[in-house]
């Protein structure tokens, strides 16, 4: 379609359509953008603009990357609520799927768990007193319950901190105390790790408690059972190597 002229004018108002489209273009405005400002078809904007090109650097650029940006985070924002409660409905079914664990099982899951995170013997050191180190309470945790399973009192254990030495040591010790429901004279002094000032690491803060390290004294009876019960779990998880019996129907 030409801009010609026509009864009520409307070349004139197409020049001046025009000449906006260009202003807008010029401040960074997409061809989109000018059509839909101006109320004229894309490929009439385009038309008026296509010799002009888009100025990635100028305020209206700016700002429509702000804005998509905006928009990306809400629908990100959303995606991510969404993902977290169907993770907790996940991990809710899972804990209730679990029920009461009777004695036997914590007595395995407690020799699994030792034998993921705890110290083990070697031949040339022998070492029978449990030593088991983690940062989560929930393992440590589990793991005191295990040795009371075993007819051992959480008091009679031995607890350590491990955390870094620009950290509040003994605060941490009382918050590992509290938790577990022991007296903060169990504990024994802390071990400070060095800090590096170059250290990129995230675990820094009030909410940074280090390691706990539980040391289960007089355990050599413990340590050889739980290897063997280990050993028997891998041998009766294995796969029956006898082939199946034919369903005879005949």
């Amino acid at each position: 379609m030409s801009d010609q002229p026509d009864a009520t004018g409307g070349r004139g108002r197409g020049a001046a359509l025009k000449g906006v489209a260009i202003r807008l273009r010029e401040e960074g405005c997409t061809v989109d953008e000018i059509a839909g400002r101006l109320g004229v078809a894309k490929s009439t904007a385009y038309r008026w603009v296509r010799h002009i090109p888009l100025d990635v650097s100028s305020g209206a650029a700016a700002q429509r990357r702000r804005a998509a940006g905006a928009r990306r985070a809400l629908s990100w924002a959303k995606k991510r609520t969404l993902r977290e409660a169907d993770e907790c409905e996940a991990q809710r079914r899972a804990a209730e799927w679990v029920g009461v664990l009777a004695p036997r099982e914590l007595l395995l899951v407690g020799a699994v768990l030792y034998m993921c995170e705890g110290t083990k013997s070697k031949p040339g050191n022998p070492r029978y007193d449990l030593t088991f180190t983690n940062s989560d309470i929930r393992l440590v945790e589990l793991f005191v319950r295990f040795v009371e399973t075993t007819g051992r009192s959480r008091q009679e254990l031995r607890y350590r901190v491990a955390i870094h030495e620009n950290a509040d040591a003994e605060a941490a010790g009382r918050w590992w105390a509290a938790e577990l429901g022991v007296d903060f004279g169990c504990f024994q002094r802390p071990t400070l790790k060095r800090h590096s000032p170059r250290t990129t690491r995230t675990n820094v803060g009030a909410e940074y408690r280090g390691c706990l390290v539980v040391r289960v004294p007089r355990s050599r009876d413990l340590y050889l059972w739980m290897t063997g019960a280990v050993e028997g779990m891998v041998a009766a998880s294995a796969p029956d190597p006898r082939p199946p019996e034919a369903d005879d129907t005949r």
